[in-house]
């Protein structure tokens, strides 16, 4: 553990490369870390099994996870992913579909798919789409999470887990950040690609008005005493909302 913790712990200190499109520098970032990748992240991450059991899925739901990594948040769906109807693992980053492609051979129910969050859109209406700790890190954010609310079916739910940091008088949530952390976190995270800010919570709770928000500080790896927040957002589409036509989606499929 120790050492594959040291390996993780030198490409975060390397950096996200600034050249080449978004998709390349996720590549060449993750994939010397994809192995190791959900250890990790397994102490830094929190809150998405409770965003998982939030968003509470009925029986036959088709799922959709934007920025999905290597599948990992499935395993906190437990026994009620045998009862789903559809679940697709959207990401751009090959070397985390990989992972996912591993973790969900023989699962009939998941379809592993490489493409831009922006962009993929299923063939039809979606119960649930949701976010883990993958907004930060997606310039297109908000492109995302219109794309995000266009797939949904009415009355369907959009579910976040995300770092951020409130604005100065406070907000968008109740929580009122201090200064340090205001500075301290966004540059923090900017050396490895992840934009911690609060608009995508302003987004969310001026489009999805119908909600649930819990704001939360974590401890971080290797950083005694420091805590990051973060925040699980659930809302739900409303039922007058009209359909969007379902466009043809774009990236490639797991076999």
């Amino acid at each position: 553990m120790i050492g594959s913790d040291a390996r993780i712990l030198l490409h975060l200190l390397r950096g996200q490369r600034r050249q080449g499109s978004h998709a390349e520098r996720l590549q060449h970032f993750y994939a010397p870390q994809a192995v190791h990748y959900d250890r990790f992240r397994e102490r830094l991450l929190h809150g998405r099994a409770q965003l998982i059991a939030a968003l509470d899925p009925a029986p036959g739901a088709y799922l959709v996870e934007l920025g999905a990594g290597t599948g990992r948040n499935l395993l906190y769906l437990g026994e009620r992913l045998d009862s789903l109807g559809r679940i697709d693992l959207v990401d751009l980053c090959p070397a985390l579909l990989e992972e996912a492609r591993r973790r969900t051979a023989g699962l009939a129910r998941a379809r592993v798919i490489e493409a831009d969050a922006a962009d993929y859109r299923p063939e039809r209406p979606v119960d649930c789409v949701y976010c883990a700790y993958s907004l930060t890190m997606m310039p297109n954010w908000q492109a995302v999470l219109a794309n995000a609310l266009a797939m949904l079916r009415p009355d369907g739910t959009l579910g976040v887990v995300d770092f951020y940091v409130s604005d100065a008088r406070g907000g968008p949530g109740n929580a009122r950040h201090s200064a340090l952390a205001r500075a301290f976190w966004p540059r923090w995270f900017a050396h490895d690609g992840v934009h911690p800010s609060p608009e995508p919570l302003r987004w969310l709770r001026d489009h999805l008005p119908d909600h649930r928000l819990d704001e939360h500080l974590a401890p971080v790896p290797y950083l005694p005493g420091l805590r990051v927040p973060y925040y699980r957002f659930v809302g739900r589409k409303s039922p007058s909302a009209g359909r969007t036509e379902p466009q043809r989606h774009q990236g490639r499929e797991g076999e």
